[in-house]
């Protein structure tokens, strides 16, 4: 299968150590501000994430079309079971992530095939929320965290379509490549999360379905996120390292 996510790692390291930082508490995402959109290669929409440093590029290309875009105004298709937003039960804040997806911006699909996300410097963490996953799938090349989705399972009120699980379905595909899929149950409202750095995320449709809709946000740019300062050891990786100096001298001294 075509690579589906340009992963540009920072450090193996510093993602094992700033991921475990992200996992532990809740964030305030950075969500894109869709502003418009054309019929270059099938459809692409441009739009831009504001963070605390920099503004942010994010461009959308699909080449087989979608079902529409909403840029400004329109129907609020990230509120609760269409009663009004509530951070508290919503399906897309969880205990990572703070924010409902701002505004009424959404990208509808409804046809399968490959699209991408390509932003204009590396970004770090990109939250993925979805409306209406029913009778569809989303396909990755890398994997994801399930954060929440709109059912009473999951603590969290139904999506504005209905209530639906979301599962992570792992998919040997040949040739020791593996396929990460989004899957549901009923209607799959929810947010999803990568973790690390990236430049593009890129994603498969696995039917055509009229229609399921995304949004994307970051946490921040990489240089946010993961400062070369963090790539100090944390208090824990220096006892390994000093374990690992006391285990030598002992080694050594037996050898004299």
């Amino acid at each position: 299968m075509q690579k589906k996510i340009k992963h540009a790692v920072r450090g193996a390291l510093l993602l094992t150590l700033t991921g475990l930082a992200s996992a532990s508490h809740a964030v305030t995402i950075n969500w894109a501000d869709w502003e418009s959109s054309n019929s270059n290669n099938g459809f692409t929409a441009n739009g831009t994430i504001t963070t605390t440093t920099a503004t942010v590029n994010v461009t959308y290309n699909n080449p087989q079309g979608i079902s529409f875009i909403q840029t400004n105004g329109g129907t609020d298709y990230w509120q609760n079971n269409r009663s009004g937003r509530n951070p508290a039960t919503s399906p897309y804040t969880s205990a990572q992530v703070n924010n409902i997806p701002t505004g009424t911006d959404i990208i509808a699909l409804n046809r399968a095939g490959l699209q991408t996300l390509s932003f204009s410097e590396t970004i770090a963490n990109p939250i993925f929320s979805y409306v209406s996953l029913n009778g569809n799938g989303y396909a990755f090349d890398q994997d994801f965290d399930i954060l929440s989705f709109g059912n009473i399972a999951d603590g969290n009120d139904c999506g504005y379509w209905g209530c639906g699980t979301s599962f992570k379905q792992i998919v040997d595909i040949g040739g020791g490549v593996l396929e990460y899929r989004l899957l549901g149950t009923g209607e799959p409202h929810g947010t999803l999360r990568f973790t690390g750095a990236f430049d593009t995320v890129s994603w498969r449709s696995l039917s055509n379905e009229n229609w399921n809709g995304f949004t994307v946000g970051i946490e921040g740019t990489a240089a946010e996120v993961f400062p070369p300062s963090e790539s100090v050891p944390a208090p824990a990786t220096f006892l390994l390292l000093g374990s690992g100096l006391v285990m030598l001298r002992l080694l050594k001294r037996k050898t004299l």
